[in-house]
């Protein structure tokens, strides 16, 4: 095996991978990361920059579940891929997602879209409390306020339906303006 060829256990080449997206949906999780106060209420969310499509959007924490990995690991890694490793995210020893987003290539059918794949992405919303620095391809990192997270500007900001599912999340922790 050359060095070109080695991946992760459970990771699919690309021409593997764009062959299983045209004849399944694959497995995501979504991370809303979160700061909260003393009493657990949400205060700042924290949104990606990137860039996509030679465009500027903001985006949450995402990523692929890999064949034989825990939900839960899935999601600590996508943290610490996106936030870096020292974000200290506080993920519930049994995690429930607050919503089940299904991503479709056809734009419309749900409020999200993922023109690569049909997707099924469970949705988390996960406090940080440690430093948090964009990683890999997020140019950004900025916490804001729920309500300015709910705004106008920042969901016209957004793509793929990360808007209307940062929406949800906020108002499942009670935060939607």
């Amino acid at each position: 095996m050359t060095t070109a060829d080695w991946r992760p256990e459970g990771w699919l080449d690309d021409a593997t991978l764009a062959a299983v997206r045209r004849q399944l949906p694959i497995v995501y999780v979504d991370a809303v990361p979160v700061r909260v106060d003393d009493s657990g209420d949400v205060v700042a969310v924290g949104l990606l920059l990137r860039m996509v499509d030679g465009r500027m959007t903001r985006a949450l924490v995402s990523g692929r579940v890999l064949y034989h990995e825990r939900v839960r690991d899935a999601l600590l890694r996508h943290i610490e891929k996106d936030l870096g490793p020292v974000a200290l995210p506080q993920v519930p020893s049994s995690p429930q997602p607050f919503t089940v987003a299904e991503y479709l290539p056809t734009p419309g059918v749900t409020p999200y879209h993922d023109p690569r794949q049909h997707a099924v992405s469970l949705a988390y919303v996960v406090p940080v409390a440690g430093d948090c620095q964009p990683q890999q391809d997020a140019i950004d990192l900025a916490w804001i306020t729920p309500e300015e997270a709910c705004g106008d500007e920042v969901q016209l900001e957004m793509s793929g339906g990360h808007g209307y599912l940062l929406r949800q999340a906020m108002a499942h922790v009670g935060r939607l303006p």
